[in-house]
């Protein structure tokens, strides 16, 4: 693999993406809907979904109409379930395209309804019931009102039935419990009526994890099938592999006398003469302007110091007197027997690993290992 074009770059390995889908698919033994909205949590939908489905996953989910109708411009002629809101005005295209959405209310199935008389065919769509999460949904007893209005309708084909967890995250409190017991409450309900949809589904990355009481008939991952870990309760098992590693190379390295000030506002001062590198990586890519992180140099962890810039950074190197220009950098992933990982980057940004890899700046190239 030449890299030699890139300045910085995201290698994301294919073949981590479906040992985690085989993963799922032996401890759960469901269909798998593999989650790749955000375009693939900022490792690249149309390849992961590419590579899902290689490994058996039977659907993809996206949270947009937008991103599912990419996808099957792309060629992706998988089950495509949009699992947030999609506009009236493109459910002709959803019925046209074979998208399956999703309906929370009733006064937006009359809506959807409408915009479907123009398009031949009947739209697919999956009832999301709210069960504790406080997001979307129907509560169970409009659902079932729901199911039994539409049930064989001409122009609406409700082949799904799903929910989604608060806290699956956290093994220890009661609330998955008492969501899944509503949910499997109007299951059963339905069941006896013959209104049963054919596709029950409700299990987050986590629940996969933590309940196994909740795999249905399918499985939704999202961080998991990153070979990420849900929460620090909640820790993938070791079979999970990362996919993505966050590379940059050394552009300059200069030998900064005492006192001189580093980067904007010379919040770091050189103490006394020290080599200072830089790296083309900023907060225009996604790394946030936060003090007290670290990067990967000749194996060794280095400080990142001074305000990081938009398009660059710089790097304390006095640790790694061998350190040259042109030395590939790792900010996320593996170095010699160091380190730095997704959640090792939320914590010092105070936030959580969904958020650091789904805010990789697009103009990031992204080269797909083992494709």
């Amino acid at each position: 693999m030449d890299t030699q074009a890139y300045s910085t770059w995201l290698e994301i390995d294919l073949d981590a993406i479906r040992s985690n889908v085989r993963a799922i698919s032996r401890r759960t033994h469901a269909m798998v809907m593999a989650v790749i909205k955000a375009n693939g949590y900022g490792h690249g939908a149309l390849q992961i979904a590419r590579a899902a489905i290689e490994a058996g996953a039977d659907w993809c989910g996206v949270a947009r109409i937008e991103e599912a109708l990419l996808l099957r411009e792309q060629g992706i002629s998988s089950e495509i379930m949009v699992l947030g809101y999609t506009p009236p005005a493109l459910i002709p295209e959803a019925i046209r395209q074979g998208i399956h959405v999703a309906i929370y209310d009733p006064q937006m199935a009359k809506a959807y309804l409408e915009a479907a008389q123009k398009a031949p065919g009947r739209l697919k769509a999956h009832v999301k019931v709210e069960t504790g999460m406080g997001r979307l949904g129907m509560v169970p007893e409009k659902a079932a009102e729901f199911l039994a209005e539409y049930h064989d309708h001409a122009k609406l084909e409700i082949d799904g039935i799903f929910t989604h967890f608060a806290r699956a995250d956290e093994p220890d409190v009661n609330t998955t419990q008492e969501q899944l017991a509503r949910f499997t409450a109007l299951l059963e309900g339905l069941r006896q009526r013959g209104l049963l949809p054919k596709t029950v589904h409700t299990s987050n990355s986590a629940a996969i994890i933590n309940f196994p009481q909740t795999y249905f008939d399918m499985v939704r991952p999202g961080i998991a099938l990153y070979g990420l870990t849900p929460s620090p309760e909640s820790p993938l098992p070791s079979e999970f592999r990362p996919a993505l590693t966050w590379k940059a190379r050394l552009t300059s390295l200069r030998l900064l006398p005492p006192g001189h000030g580093v980067s904007y506002g010379h919040q770091y001062k050189t103490q006394g003469e020290e080599r200072i590198g830089v790296i083309p990586v900023g907060y225009g890519d996604g790394y946030r302007r936060v003090p007290g992180q670290q990067a990967l140099v000749r194996g060794q962890r280095v400080d990142v110091v001074g305000r990081v810039c938009m398009d660059q950074c710089m790097l304390q190197l006095d640790s790694v007197p061998e350190a040259r220009v042109g030395d590939e950098v790792v900010l996320l992933g593996v170095q010699g027997s160091h380190r730095l990982s997704a959640e090792d980057l939320a914590a010092c940004w105070g936030t959580i690993n969904y958020e650091v890899v789904c805010g990789l700046a697009d103009r990031l190239p992204r080269i797909f290992l083992n494709a």
